[in-house]
């Protein structure tokens, strides 16, 4: 099967565990106002390629993805699942290490062709990096101009599945660099047990460029970007939170 494909990196250090083979594939649904990477929404104009060329051309950097393997971003992944899972299926029978890294914006748990799919997709994912924009569900719809009930369902979903979950959260001034949203994001994600990482990304506007390429407007052109400090003290708020959500819960 072939996938629509915007671009590969060989030699990711950002996208999963280890050294990594990162395929960005095309198309995406949400909007998100501070998204760098503009050029993979629409799902016209990339490169078709197949799962047995990837694999066949990562077996050409197999030697030095150091404790890595294939991490699948975007764009947003879920939208060519039928691409992903068999292209996740055949690296595990390579006993390579596979990566999802989504929004969930695509998870739908009412549909069941469509939940049978991820059933079989999360026996070939060793990891899930989630990215949760907001926690607020109209805050969400107007960062993303999407809402966030089928992101939140897909966490709980890989929760039960028993999927290995990274959380990524990007901070933008007054919209998720709130203390309040940063608080209620710890207490929600308290309740997962998967979850092995907490990833709090400062909110950098390094897209601009492509945007006037593309002759977008970007909205956020004079929000300041924020430092690794900041990173560290929302990631405070968010750990607090998880802790005294967890501390309540052995009481209740």
């Amino acid at each position: 099967m072939d996938g629509n494909i915007h671009s590969i990196i060989t030699g990711g250090t950002v996208d999963g565990p280890g050294t990594r083979y990162v395929v960005f594939v095309k198309g995406c649904p949400m909007r998100c106002k501070y998204c760098h990477n503009p050029d993979t929404w629409e799902a016209a104009g990339g490169e078709k390629k197949s799962v047995q060329e990837i694999l066949e051309d990562y077996e050409r950097y197999r030697p030095f993805m150091t404790n890595g393997g294939i991490t699948v971003t975007g764009g947003e992944p879920l939208t060519q699942i039928d691409f992903l899972l068999e292209l996740f299926t055949e690296a595990k029978k390579r006993n390579i290490h596979t990566c999802l890294d989504t929004s969930g914006i695509m998870f739908r748990r009412n549909i069941p062709e469509i939940y049978e799919k991820y059933l079989k997709l999360a026996k070939v994912t060793d990891l899930v990096m989630l990215d949760i924009k907001h926690i607020d569900p109209e805050e969400h719809k107007k960062l993303t101009g999407q809402p966030n009930d089928n992101i939140l369902d897909f966490l709980k979903f890989l929760d039960e599945q028993e999927v290995a979950i990274w959380i990524r959260h990007v901070i933008v001034p007054d919209i998720t660099y709130v203390p309040k949203y940063l608080k209620q994001l710890g207490t929600y994600i308290a309740h997962f047990k998967h979850i092995k990482a907490l990833d709090v990304l400062p909110y950098h506007d390094m897209g601009k460029t492509k945007y006037k390429e593309l002759g977008i407007d970007y909205v956020l052109k004079d929000v300041k970007p924020l430092t690794n400090d900041d990173a560290k003290k929302a990631r405070d708020i968010v750990v607090e939170a998880m802790r005294e959500e967890r501390k309540r819960m052995k009481f209740v």
